[in-house]
């Protein structure tokens, strides 16, 4: 019933497998494309007509992970697969950048391209295979695809390069990199790193680029066992009359043009240029008018890129390796717990960095079930910062995009959660745009999060890079303007300390690059980077060691796990009292970690000293802050180190004779207590007599060695066990008890000196002897 195709290979110690026939037959090529248990089916559809009037290529991408793949079904309120999550629109632009430029100029027809997760086996990544399945569907399906591509990813694990790692390999190794290439070029890398340098950089993507070529060749096996007919191409019309026509007409104005460094000024006359373009072709048929306005801009690159091989004359007349004048500010916005203003040419992005404590990490709920992000990046991109009217609003795939591009560069150089148990929120917004603003980001929340107070390791630097490429010659470009991007080969972003590489993007609009030209823009980026730093310096040289007085301070504690109930109570009962209690936050894990937060060091130090007070053992012997709770007829309970209360025996409140106990005490009364003994069942006895109520100094026991009881002193006796001195045959003592009395010769003492206490009707209360200060010797 099928005609089902297969392809396998090893791949990175495991077999890849491509299979095409069984599932998705009516799209114009599908693709299941298997790496260990996790699966990933690719559909590619296009349409056969291209819609009237339309001028560019309706590429979309669509990556989706099925929650089912994982044996899970999605969190919160609606359980289905929704919008798409942050990995789904990174994932989405993965397959997206390296494809886009593989498709003819001129090829307008829509495609869609839609990668499904099946199955994730928790090992295997599913967004290299769901790249390597659209490639081989794109390259199966017939349309004008000039690929494939293979795909790779690469950790760096003890000086080792591994292909394909784990996420335990690349969460212990220094390196996280995907590379998507052709058999003879590299077309997209991105990548993570923990200060690699240039060398071992290109090293990986040397390597990757080997596996990307056997997947590459596993896709081109498919397709000769299963690819459809190939697409017939209109005939391109000659447009070079055209071309000469616009040349005579406006070239001398577009080279004026960019030779004006103010980008105002020189979109104004390249606007004008465009309008007299326009108006000599206004008697034209729509498709000949839209054929002369790709002309234009055809014309402006030609001019813009033979400039600068020719004599390496810029846009704005830097030199290939000039950057632009930099200004740093930071602690900009008074409030913000850090923030920085930075401003590159006319590029500008104000960033800020926010702390909060635990409760404010982020949330994922992903394939490999929820977990927790402590460090955040938000970048915003508001059309004015163009000069334009647009959209404004919830951020596009762009943004995104571009705000985890930072965050992999700043992330290498954040301090452990042990070192600093904060949540990090750096938010960029950029108010001007002429270039790379993600690297701005780069430069302006590392600065943010230096004035914030965060120990990062190094501060971190970015720069874009550009290339002009016109068969063999080429040239280089540090700090690329907008128009440059436009007009150029290539959008190399690399960031880094001083001691090497975090991460490194790169996006090329042509068959892929050399490694000669990736090795000579990785110099040249280390030099320009280098240059940013110094220009950060001026601003702030290092992370500041106080954080600013609007941050939350948090403390951490350590206690034994056996006392972690008795810190959150029954139902979270005394944690929240704890809170309520003393304004501060309280967060608390299951290895005893304790942290507590407040921006009032005093509402800190008071929810501590409750939480030592509850896991703490007294000490005999130690001086106490404590509060009276209840008084009794025989003395008062106090409440000291926060969680436990003890008995201040009437005969232990003062030296002199207390008659009654609430003519001394009284409830909510702060007094000084001193633990005099901790019996078995932890019932602990103290005393007040023995501290100055003043200052909270031991005082000399100056009472009498032994006083004569009175009649109804309910067995009261100095030097009982509440004294300090060690009492002749206590339990503490040496002497020989003798023979033990039968229990009949209890009922025979006095009844003044037995070890009970009545209540005011004269019923005996079972109360401990040590509580009533009598001796049951």
């Amino acid at each position: 019933m099928f005609d089902k195709k297969t392809v396998s290979i090893e791949w990175g110690g495991q077999t890849l497998t491509l299979e095409t026939g069984q599932v998705a037959r009516q799209a114009d090529g599908a693709v299941m494309a298997t790496l260990g248990e996790t699966v990933v089916l690719c559909a590619v559809t296009a349409a056969k007509s291209v819609k009237e009037g339309q001028d560019f290529f309706p590429l979309t991408v669509h990556y989706q992970e099925k929650f089912s793949a994982a044996g899970r079904i999605p969190g919160g309120f609606f359980k289905r697969e929704r919008g798409a999550t942050e990995k789904e629109t990174l994932t989405s632009r993965l397959i997206d950048r390296p494809i886009r430029p593989l498709f003819p100029e001129g090829f307008y027809n829509e495609i869609n391209v839609i990668c499904q997760v099946l199955s994730y086996d928790g090992e295997n990544e599913p967004d290299i295979l769901a790249m390597v399945a659209a490639s081989a569907a794109l390259t199966i399906s017939g349309v004008p695809f000039m690929g494939p591509i293979g795909a790779a990813r690469v950790g760096y694990v003890d000086g080792e390069y591994v292909l394909n790692p784990t996420n335990e390999q690349v969460a212990e190794g220094d390196l996280d990199l995907v590379v998507a290439a052709t058999g003879n070029a590299v077309m997209m890398v991105e990548s993570e790193a923990k200060e690699l340098s240039e060398e071992v950089m290109l090293g990986a993507v040397q390597f990757a680029h080997k596996a990307c070529k056997q997947a590459a060749g596993a896709i081109i096996d498919l397709a000769e066992q299963a690819a459809k007919d190939p697409w017939e191409m209109a005939e391109q019309a000659d447009l070079s009359a055209a071309k000469d026509k616009l040349k005579k007409l406006i070239g001398k104005d577009i080279a004026a043009a960019y030779k004006v460094t103010d980008k105002s000024k020189r979109s104004g006359l390249l606007n004008d240029a465009r309008a007299k373009a326009k108006e000599a072709f206004a008697d034209a048929t729509p498709q000949d008018q839209m054929a002369a306005m790709k002309l234009v801009k055809k014309l402006e690159a030609e001019i813009v890129r033979g400039a600068i091989l020719k004599d390496g004359t810029r846009i704005d007349g830097r030199s290939t390796t000039q950057i632009r004048p930099i200004e740093a500010m930071v602690h900009f916005l008074p409030r913000a717990h850090g923030s920085a203003l930075f401003t590159r040419g006319e590029t500008q992005a104000i960033c800020t960095t926010t702390l909060g404590t635990k409760d404010a990490e982020q949330m994922i709920d992903g394939l490999d079930g929820l977990s927790y992000s402590n460090f955040m990046l938000h970048y915003n991109f508001p059309p004015y910062s163009v000069g334009e009217v647009g959209r404004f609003g919830a951020p596009g795939r762009r943004e995104v995009g571009h705000g985890k591009l930072a965050w992999r560069a700043l992330h290498p150089v954040l301090p452990s959660k042990d070192e600093f148990p904060y949540t990090i929120r750096v938010l960029s917004d950029i108010t001007e745009s002429n270039g790379s603003s993600s690297m701005a980001t780069v430069c302006g929340g590392s600065l943010s999060m230096m004035d914030a107070g965060v120990p990062l390791k190094r501060p971190v630097s970015g720069i874009a890079m550009g290339l002009i490429l016109e068969g063999k010659d080429f040239a280089i470009l540090s700090d690329i303007l907008g128009d440059e991007d436009h007009l150029g080969d290539m959008d190399f972003k690399v960031a880094g300390t001083s001691e090497g590489i975090t991460t490194m993007q790169m996006d090329i609009k042509v068959a892929g690059i050399t490694d000669e030209i990736m090795r000579v823009a990785l110099e040249q980026a280390k030099e320009g980077r280098a240059h940013i730093l110094g220009e950060m310096s001026k601003a702030l040289g290092e992370t500041r060691t106080e954080l600013s007085a609007h941050a939350p301070r948090i403390e951490t504690m350590q206690i034994d796990k056996s006392k972690i109930r008795d810190v959150i109570g029954t139902g979270g009962k005394v944690i929240r009292e704890i809170v309520a209690t003393t304004g501060a936050k309280v967060d608390i894990d299951d290895e005893g970690i304790i942290k507590v937060s407040s921006s009032d060091v005093s509402q800190i130090e008071a929810a501590m000293n409750w939480i030592k007070g509850i896991v703490e053992e007294a000490e005999v012997g130690k001086i106490y802050n404590g509060k009276v709770v209840n008084l009794v007829d025989f003395g008062a309970f106090v409440n000291f180190m926060g969680g436990k209360d003890g008995l201040v025996h009437v005969s232990e409140i003062k030296n002199e004779r207390v008659e009654k106990v609430s003519d001394v005490l009284s409830e909510g009364q702060e007094v000084k207590v001193k633990v005099l003994e901790i019996d078995q069942r932890g019932k602990v006895r103290l005393s007040m007599r023995v501290v100055d109520q003043e200052t909270g100094e031991e005082l000399e026991d100056t009472r009498p060695a032994r006083e004569p009881r009175e009649r109804g002193e309910r067995g009261d006796r100095e030097g009982g066990r509440g004294g300090d001195r060690r009492r002749e045959g206590g339990r503490g003592g040496d002497r020989d008890r003798g023979p033990r009395r039968d229990r009949g010769d209890r009922n025979d003492r006095p009844r003044g000196e037995r070890s009970e206490a009545k209540d005011e009707g004269g019923e005996t209360i079972g109360l401990p002897a040590f509580l009533t200060g009598g001796n049951d010797d």
